[in-house]
C-alpha cells in the first residue's frame, strides 16, 4: 500500500509540472520562459553571454506541455527527453498507484549505471548545442 501511495504522489509530482508547463509561453528565445514564474533571469548568462547547462529547459517543457515537439526540441533537446518522460512517468506513476502493479519497480531497475551515463552524455550533447546555437537564436 505504501507503494501505491508513493506512486500516486509521484504521479501527481509529474502532472503539477506539466500543467505548469502548458500554462507558460514559451520564449520565442528558446529560453527564459522560467521568468514568467517570477524567477531572476539566468545569472549564468547575464555574466558569460553563453547558456548554462540547464538553459531553455523551461521552455522546453512549455512548447511539450503544449504539444510542439519540433519547438521543444529546438529549444532544448534534452528537455524534450525529460518533457516527454515526466508524461510517461506520470502514466506509469499513475497506473502502479490505482492498479498496485510492479511495472515502477521494473522501470526503476532499467536506471542502471550505463543508462545513466548516457542520460549524462545526451544531457551535456544538448548543452553543446545549445552554445552552439546561443547567438542564433537569440537574435
Amino acid at each position: 500500500m505504501r507503494e501505491r501511495g508513493l506512486a500516486v504522489l509521484l504521479a501527481l509530482a509529474a502532472l503539477a509540472v506539466l500543467i505548469t508547463a502548458a500554462w507558460l509561453t514559451p520564449a520565442h528565445e528558446g529560453h527564459g520562459t522560467h521568468e514568467e514564474l517570477g524567477l531572476p533571469a539566468c545569472m549564468w548568462a547575464a555574466r558569460f553571454d553563453q547558456p548554462c547547462m540547464t538553459c531553455g529547459m523551461t521552455t522546453s517543457f512549455a512548447y511539450a506541455a503544449n504539444g510542439n515537439i519540433l519547438g521543444s526540441l529546438r529549444a532544448q533537446p534534452m528537455g524534450m527527453l525529460l518533457a516527454i518522460g515526466t508524461s510517461v512517468g506520470f502514466w506509469i506513476a499513475l497506473y502502479v498507484g490505482l492498479t498496485g502493479s510492479r511495472i515502477g519497480i521494473m522501470a526503476g531497475r532499467a536506471l542502471t549505471t550505463r543508462v545513466l551515463v548516457i542520460i549524462t552524455a545526451l544531457a551535456l550533447a544538448a548543452w553543446v548545442y545549445k552554445i552552439i546555437t546561443w547567438h542564433s537564436i537569440r537574435g
